[in-house]
């Protein structure tokens, strides 16, 4: 086949067509970049932009061309044949990019370009090898070489001053140097609201441009600039209603000229009235805490209130905050709140200008049982009929008397009538049953019989309603009860004398709280206690709490923790002890011990150190006597340990907690199986 043969008019076509795909392809190369604004005498890029090619633009027919570059993270190096296209071009910006190289003949093609702006980190620039024409443009690079800066100090670096080259250190331009600058004011105070005035002013030759820069301020700002022969450009700032937030911010002035900058600067202290940000209700974190935030300056002086009444800081409540250059961030921390607690806290605020106020309710516990009197109703008189008289009288007369017959009735009765209460004769220990989980506590008496109740009559024991015959130990009443003693009874105390401070600890039995008791002694109005709540009110809880007040009742000794009494007017239970100060003997050796720090919380104690070795068979031997005195009374502990034994003050030691303690001859029996 022939390939002359084509008809001339169809090559053709598929020229033009080529030429058309590749006249596509080139303007589509000199489109402007996607993160750029072009003109056909401008490029501005300052968007971020992570490509590492120079933009493109047909620029070579113009001769004031414009290139501003800014936060192109990719462009590191200016090649040669980047500025190529940009023959006509006049000035150049780089800005905020990763340039690191300008190759040596990257401006050789741009015969007009006049002005190059680079804001590059100085860590280094080479400029070694080219030759400068000696003017007043280049008086910034002589400054440098001078200071060192950039690493010019190191390179040899030369200008032509028209007649031959000479070393640019030995350059010397009159009426060339870096503007001076001043300001009004070193440091400026207002108040919020206020109107003030600062002024700025900049001399040098050539003549060089002030301003003020106010980017980010708050407050109203007007700007007049003056300028004064020979030299001196003069520029005011008048702010207008002063906002607290420039509280602090930099006031700076800038002189430029082609030398270089120079700048000044004014701190504004705005002064402002008190604010509470924020003070919320508790939040419950390590302790409980009342987040506050307070702004004020001068910063303001805190104060608390509980119900009307200031605060007083002490460990259970204070507050924690920090310090920030107008204000205060910070908690009202509270250590083991109660429902004691519960109120309207105030915080206030106040400097010099005024005071700031904010009151919140904090709820932290609901009371365990109500401690509140109950209401009762005042009387109200009425006038009655002066015939009602007389039957009046008459019927109160009768109330009268025949409440005192009740009253004595009642007391022969209870003086002459009394009875055992199961009716049975004999040594009779009850052991269990129904009844004695109802018994209301009035006497110690209760399910333990003493042998001055004791009719005579043959030996057993009562479990359930078996009567099982027993041998009794000798020893059980050598040092028992005495016939002429009265009974010990179980003292009672009123839950209205009860006032709950706050929680000590919990257990499997209940809740520990520390409490002021009221009328328990005679010698003081009230003293500080123990109080233990029953948390189960079963019955079997009920019989355990029963047997351990009667037991408690009957152990008076000084190395056994006192038992002041019981509260069972409704529920919660309650059992009232001695408060010792410094808790149970575990935590307090583990305080004392070597390794205290650690082991309470990592927190610095008050302690007088280790304990040595005197006072540690002090505190065993105050153990000791205890357990002499309970195996004396026929009572085995069954539970001793370190957290079972508590510590007061001049380190005396009791023994406590006698939940699982039992008497061992009346309660362990043991069976005999024959091999």
């Amino acid at each position: 086949m022939d390939l002359f043969a084509i008809p001339p008019r169809v090559c053709w076509w598929r020229i033009v067509f080529l030429l058309s795909i590749f006249q596509d392809y080139m303007s589509s190369m000199l489109d402007c970049p996607p993160t750029c604004r072009c003109s056909t005498t401008n490029i501005f890029c300052n968007e971020s932009y992570q490509g590492n090619f120079f933009p493109l633009l047909a620029l070579q027919d113009t001769a004031n061309g414009n290139l501003h570059i800014e936060n192109w993270s990719g462009l590191q190096t200016l090649r040669d044949v980047d500025m190529e296209l940009y023959t006509g071009i006049q000035r150049l910006n780089i800005v905020n990019c990763n340039l690191r190289t300008i190759q040596s003949r990257a401006f050789a093609k741009n015969p007009y370009l006049r002005y190059i702006q680079l804001f590059v980190p100085r860590e280094s620039l080479k400029l070694e090898g080219v030759v400068f024409n000696c003017s007043c443009n280049i008086r910034w690079i002589q400054l440098w070489q001078q200071r060192g800066e950039a690493g010019l100090h190191n390179q040899g670096l030369f200008c032509n001053n028209g007649v031959f080259k000479i070393p640019l250190q030995r350059m010397n331009i009159s009426h060339c140097d870096l503007p001076e600058i001043s300001v009004s004011h070193s440091n400026l105070t207002v108040i919020e609201g206020d109107r003030v005035t600062i002024t700025c002013n900049g001399s040098g030759v050539p003549v060089p441009e002030v301003d003020w820069t106010v980017g980010g301020l708050h407050s109203i700002n007007t700007h007049q600039s003056n300028q004064y022969p020979p030299n001196v450009h003069s520029i005011n700032l008048t702010l207008v209603n002063i906002s607290r937030d420039d509280n602090s911010f930099m006031l700076t002035c800038i002189a430029e000229n082609i030398v270089g900058m120079t700048n000044a600067s004014i701190q504004l202290s705005v002064q402002f009235l008190p604010v509470i940000i924020k003070f919320e209700e508790p939040q419950k974190w390590h302790d409980t805490c009342m987040v506050f935030t307070v702004r004020a300056n001068p910063l303001p002086t805190l104060r608390w209130y509980y119900n009307g009444k200031e605060i007083k800081p002490t460990k259970y409540i204070h507050p924690e905050m920090d310090l920030y250059q107008d204000s205060f961030e910070g908690c009202l921390m509270f250590k083991n709140p109660t429902h004691h607690n519960n109120g309207n806290y105030t915080l206030e605020a106040s400097n010099f200008l005024g005071v700031a106020v904010k009151t919140v309710y904090a709820h932290f516990l609901h009371p365990p049982f109500d401690v509140s009197p109950t209401p009762t109703a005042v009387p109200t008189m009425t006038q009655r009929p002066e015939e009602d008289t007389f039957g009046v009288s008459i019927a109160v007369g009768l109330a009268g008397f025949a409440c005192v017959l009740l009253v004595v009735m009642f007391v022969l009765i209870n003086k002459y009538g009394r009875r055992s209460k199961f009716g049975m004769k004999g040594p009779v220990a009850v052991i269990s049953g129904e009844e004695d989980s109802a018994s209301p506590l009035h006497h110690v008496n209760h399910g333990i019989i003493t042998p001055c109740t004791l009719d005579a009559g043959p030996d057993a024991v009562v479990i359930g309603m078996t009567r099982i015959p027993v041998i009794e130990n000798p020893q059980y009443f050598r040092h028992g009860h005495n016939c002429n003693k009265p009974a010990t009874y179980v003292q009672h105390i009123k839950r209205r004398d009860i006032v709950l401070k706050r929680e000590l600890g919990e257990g499997a039995f209940g809740k520990v709280f520390l409490a002021e008791c009221y009328n328990l002694s005679p010698t003081k109005d009230k003293m500080l206690v123990a109080v233990k709540t029953l948390k189960d009110p079963t019955l079997a809880a009920r019989k355990d709490f029963q047997r351990e007040a009667e037991l408690l009742t009957n152990l008076q000794h000084e190395h056994i923790v006192k038992f002041y009494g019981v509260c069972v007017d409704g529920d919660p239970l309650i059992m009232v002890f001695e408060y010792m100060k410094h808790g149970d003997l575990n935590k307090f050796l583990r305080a004392h011990g070597p390794d205290a720090m650690i082991l309470v919380d990592g927190q610095p104690l008050q302690t007088n150190g280790e304990l040595g070795m005197s006072q540690m068979l002090h505190i065993a031997s105050q153990i000791v006597s205890g357990m002499v005195y309970l195996a004396s009374q026929h009572f085995v502990h069954r539970d001793l340990a370190t957290r079972n034994c508590l510590v007061g003050n001049g380190l005396l030691v009791k023994i406590g907690d006698f939940g699982m303690s039992r008497d061992i001859y009346s309660t362990d029996y043991y069976r005999v199986r024959a091999l």
